[in-house]
């Protein structure tokens, strides 16, 4: 059985939620890690009861310039309902004009999640350098969610303790992750959809749901020359590493 460890099943995106984890249990997907990203998703992350869902909660840099101090200090009292802190970090894809906000705003939350012992569930688009040094800052360990950058870079967030989210990206034609995946092995994977954006190859077009971690696992599988059951084992055993479930 996998985990989905990344998704954003929310009611503004699915009108047929249950309808959606029962697709995803019905395809060996058993567990599923849903992220928050805004007060508005961290409420209905909290509010979510499955006994098959863990919860983490942050905000994401797209919140830089609309968040305040005390929705940093309220997702402290939720820290015996949650996993990690996340979706958090830095994105710099759309332009830098609110960079200092996003470092400070990443910065406040690696401190929380320092002072809580919680892992975190990084965001890094365009900012691998700025990432990996305001990381260095702090005590904390986590996963890079959707990762694809190069060998060299996966390498240094695996010294760092880190595990790499990989999600269907991995399987879209010009991807440069298959050779860094080969390279580095399956110890320090995970398996994410990210839903309900970055939909696998064949489904491209297509809403993401968490049953697609199967045919992400699956790609991997035949990239890897590695078994389902074996690989299965191998990922299970990465996510308990970083989270405490």
């Amino acid at each position: 059985m996998f985990t989905d460890t990344h998704c954003h099943i929310y009611q503004e995106y699915y009108d047929n939620i249950d309808e959606i984890y029962n697709n995803a249990i019905n395809n060996n997907v058993n567990r599923f890690i849903v992220c928050g990203c805004s007060k508005k998703d961290n409420d209905e992350v909290l509010a979510i009861k499955r006994n098959d869902v863990y919860k983490v909660i942050g905000f994401h840099p797209d919140q830089a310039s609309i968040y305040q101090d005390s929705d940093i200090e309220e997702l402290r009292q939720y820290k015996n309902q949650i996993i990690a802190i996340g979706e958090i970090g830095l994105d710099y894809y759309y332009g830098k004009d609110d960079i200092d906000k996003q470092k400070e705003l990443f910065r406040k939350q690696l401190k929380l999640a320092e002072e809580l012992n919680l892992p975190v569930v990084i965001h890094s688009r365009d900012a691998v350098m700025d990432t990996m040094n305001i990381l260095k800052e702090y005590d904390v360990q986590g996963v890079i969610h959707s990762f694809s950058g190069s060998l060299e870079v996966a390498k240094e967030y695996i010294k760092m303790g880190f595990i790499l989210g990989i999600n269907g990206v991995i399987t879209f034609k010009n991807c440069n992750l298959k050779e860094v995946i080969k390279e580095i092995g399956v110890d320090h994977i995970i398996f994410e959809t990210d839903s309900p954006y970055l939909t696998p190859v064949p489904y491209r077009g297509e809403k993401n749901e968490p049953a697609h971690i199967y045919d992400i696992a699956k790609f991997v599988s035949e990239l890897c020359n590695i078994d389902m059951k074996k690989l299965s084992e191998i990922t299970n055993k990465n996510i308990n590493r970083i989270f405490d479930i």
